[in-house]
């Protein structure tokens, strides 16, 4: 039990982590930089990872193809996320990433037989309502930038469904390095060409890129291969949707985004959620 609650506070942190980088994300949105600012931060993390992954990653072929796999998603994931930031606030984006924490059971159902237990569909439904209380306010309205949020959600599954499933027998942080290579390198390849300017060396983007290439790529997606190891994928789903309800708060002190007291319902919901995942998986310790 020990071994699992570190698990889930480590997914924990990284959501945090997460949450605080959708307002750097944003700022870097409002200039048009998506691909270039994706390489650069998944880049610097590369390099903070670098001196605990060392030059040698003895990585079977079968496990680079978990690596390949796990890094494309990633570079899908975080690209119509960064679009979408462009057209949408900080505190919607989180949000409605964390769709996945239905989506992932349901996958998990579909795609490889498993059954969830009967409470995480209630804590999974009760994340996607508050989810969409934040997001729309209660309102059933989706701006451009919440579509292309949702639609990469579906990649934001897949990752913690491989992530969860085939990174636990490869040494964890090689793993998250690779991963962050892979994207990266896909990031700024299209950053090459699709984006003319590399508008993300102004000041204000600058400095966002910094603390989002350090802590949310070096740091977080190392917590999150590291915790998904011990916690299964549905319940590290529901974890890591936390990091809307930090995506929420800061964008709200930092962007100075209002919440409205039904966007606030839905952060508690989501709080919620993850308290009964957690509980009911304690109990049966």
């Amino acid at each position: 039990m020990k071994t699992r609650l570190k698990a889930d506070l480590l997914l924990l942190l990284a959501a945090v982590i997460w949450g605080t980088a959708f307002a750097a994300q944003r700022v870097a949105a409002q200039v048009g930089s998506v691909f270039m600012f994706n390489g650069l931060r998944f880049l610097i993390g590369i390099l903070v990872l670098l001196p605990f992954a060392g030059l040698r990653w003895n990585f079977s072929r079968r496990d680079w193809a978990t690596v390949l796999v796990a890094g494309t998603l990633l570079t899908a994931g975080s690209a119509l996320q960064q679009m979408g930031l462009q057209f949408t606030t900080a505190g919607n984006a989180g949000f409605i990433t964390s769709v996945y924490v239905v989506l992932v059971p349901l996958a998990l159902f579909v795609g490889w037989r498993e059954r969830p237990h009967g409470l995480a569909w209630v804590a999974a439904l009760m994340a996607l309502t508050g989810a969409f209380l934040l997001s729309t306010g209660g309102e059933f309205a989706l701006r451009p930038g919440d579509a292309l949020e949702l639609a990469g959600t579906l990649f934001w599954t897949l990752h913690v469904i491989v992530v969860g499933k085939f990174a636990p027998r490869l040494d964890p942080i090689r793993f998250a390095a690779g991963q962050l290579l892979v994207a990266s390198g896909l990031n700024l390849a299209a950053g090459l060409v699709f984006e003319r300017s590399i508008s993300i060396l102004q000041p204000a983007v600058f400095g966002g890129l910094i603390y989002v290439g350090v802590f949310s790529v070096g740091v977080a997606y190392t917590l999150q291969v590291i915790g998904q190891r011990q916690t299964p994928p549905s319940d590290a789903a529901l974890i890591l949707s936390l990091e809307g309800v930090t995506a929420a708060l800061f964008g709200g002190w930092w962007l100075h985004e209002t919440l409205l007291p039904v966007q606030l319902a839905g952060c508690v919901l989501i709080f919620a959620a993850v308290f009964l995942a957690q509980a009911k998986e304690f109990r049966k310790k």
